[in-house]
């Protein structure tokens, strides 16, 4: 092995070439981070007889801002040049909606040219499923308002095309987000082309309503990639109490996936998952169920 540095074209050493390298020889575009956190809660109802009903929910804030002042965004912000884009996304959450102490995992980076009007940005986004019960959400920072969102994820249209190169599938997908002030919705369109082994894939707003940025396509995004999570993850104990029953545990599988499951079906599948406790139910207006526990050392085959 030589004793002499290697040195470039220029007869640089790498420490020449960095005493003199030009960090402003190329334009440097903004990063931010954006975070869909996910919960699922029970509806209120009448009829206490009934076993509540669910929903999943997502937690927006209310842009005091421009641009897209007095909209609905995903949590977030920008990333300081002293910091990792982790460190941002926590930092961020805790200063706009009061939420520490968060496992988030990475979901995508986003890098269309004009996503944002101010300038140049490139987002990573981040996705929790979280107890909502555990949280004390607080607006901060530059968000008006945080509030929980009950979501709608509704294919409303779909079909596939053969051409001479191969397929194309466009699908539309309508999101609705609502609570109890207001409606908020969008429609995403996704045209996934296949010839031979290539895959594209690209996502556009083509209707949207009170939702900022291009946040609509980050939480269509986030579903699908949940959905996927949930059927060979154990992402969906997250949002679990310690203590729960079968049929809680799979109406929470139903409202992820968006669809029923057969109940000895899910029953068999999640044997392994789950350990059975002494303790039962104490709910008033229907018979006791016995309770449940996340079994830490299952894990899908």
């Amino acid at each position: 092995m030589s004793d002499h540095p290697l040195t470039n074209a220029s007869g640089l050493t790498e420490i020449q070439f960095l005493a003199t390298y030009d960090a402003d020889a190329y334009e440097h575009p903004s990063v931010t981070v954006d975070m869909l956190i996910f919960t699922v809660m029970d509806l209120e109802q009448n009829n206490y007889r009934k076993l509540p009903q669910k929903s999943l929910q997502l937690l927006l804030i209310k842009r005091g801002e421009h641009p897209y002042l007095g909209q609905w965004a995903l949590p977030g912000g920008f990333v300081a040049v002293d910091e990792s884009i982790e460190d941002a996304a926590r930092r961020e959450l805790y200063s706009e909606t009061n939420i520490e102490d968060l496992y988030m995992e990475q979901l995508f980076t986003w890098g269309a040219v004009h996503r944002d009007p101010r300038t140049r940005v490139i987002s990573c986004s981040y996705m929790a499923l979280v107890d909502r019960t555990t949280l004390d959400v607080r607006a901060g920072d530059d968000a008006t308002d945080a509030a929980w969102f009950d979501v709608s994820y509704t294919i409303e249209a779909e079909h596939t095309t053969t051409t001479e190169q191969g397929t194309e599938t466009e699908k539309r997908v309508r999101i609705k987000l609502q609570n109890e002030q207001q409606t908020l919705s969008a429609v995403v369109r996704i045209v996934e082309s296949v010839q031979g082994r290539v895959r594209k894939l690209s996502r556009e707003i083509v209707e949207s309503e009170g939702i900022a940025f291009d946040h609509s396509i980050m939480i269509e995004y986030a579903i699908e990639r949940l959905r996927g999570k949930a059927e060979y993850t154990d992402i969906v104990f997250n949002l679990m109490p310690p203590l729960f029953t079968l049929s809680e545990l799979q109406r929470v599988y139903e409202i992820i996936l968006g669809k029923e499951l057969l109940a000895a079906a899910f029953r068999r599948k999640m044997a392994d998952a789950v350990t059975e406790t002494d303790e039962y139910t104490k709910d008033a207006g229907h018979r006791p169920s016995k309770l449940y526990r996340y079994n830490p050392e299952w894990s899908h085959r």
